[in-house]
């Protein structure tokens, strides 16, 4: 593992790359600023023509897929990205790769990319009235401290609950389980409401991202006040199979 200066360094270098006032970066900035050092490696390629740092990529552990690291990058060249490629992913393994679907090109040059989806990336606007209340809701907080809101369908099953994925100091990502059982009650709604509501509390700006084929879930995210950002993610399986 990296020491923490050499890792403060690394993070100094990419830091022009990134724009964490934009939704479509929110996610690599809370991974290569936020997210804890024990459980993410930064990768940074030097362009010795340009003389700063033209790419990066991290490599993180995350509560979301614990079999799988999730990988994101930004690269400015097609020799950043192969390189980076390169050396953050290890020979046939798995990883859940999230980046920009302009970088597409790049990725599926060097990487095989299985179960591909492209995302919509929604942020949220207050609604002008709040949401109905639901007496069935329950609140309160993740592991890590972030809001959670649950209704329960029977006494053991949740029929709806959301949560945070990650937050960083700006930003936050929201997600959410409906039961399909359940759906048309307005409980999948009741929950997102409640998280981004608590959440722009903390002075987070909540983001909702989904699948440009969910048709349920965009659905739900433009009903509670989420707005399409116009910014898109290339989400799937990466793995990278030769042994160079």
């Amino acid at each position: 593992m990296a020491s923490a200066a050499a890792r403060e360094a690394s993070r100094a270098a990419l830091a022009p790359l990134i724009n964490d006032q934009s939704p479509a970066d929110a996610l690599a900035a809370y991974y290569a600023f936020h997210h804890p050092a024990d459980r993410s490696e930064i990768f940074v390629h030097q362009s010795d023509t340009l003389k700063r740092a033209d790419g990066f990529l991290v490599r993180a552990r995350t509560g979301m897929d614990l079999f799988r690291p999730l990988i994101t990058f930004r690269a400015d060249t097609d020799e950043a990205a192969g390189a980076l490629l390169k050396d953050g992913l290890i020979s046939n393994r798995p990883y859940y790769l999230v980046v920009p679907e302009s970088l597409r090109g790049l990725v599926d040059k060097y990487v095989s990319v299985s179960e591909a989806e492209i995302y919509k990336i929604y942020r949220y606007e207050r609604p002008p009235v709040p949401p109905p209340i639901n007496v069935l809701l329950v609140t309160g907080v993740g592991p890590d401290g972030t809001p959670r809101a649950e209704i329960r369908s029977t006494a053991n099953k949740a029929g709806a609950v959301a949560g945070v994925n990650w937050m960083s100091p700006r930003w936050a990502e929201i997600y959410v389980h409906t039961d399909p059982a359940v759906r048309g009650r307005g409980w999948g709604k009741a929950v997102v409401a409640t998280v981004a509501q608590q959440l722009v509390g903390r002075g987070r700006t909540p983001l909702y991202v989904t699948g440009d084929t969910n048709e349920y879930s965009m659905r739900l995210a433009e009903a509670v006040g989420f707005v399409d950002t116009g910014y898109r993610e290339y989400v799937g399986q990466a793995l990278r199979s030769d042994m160079g």
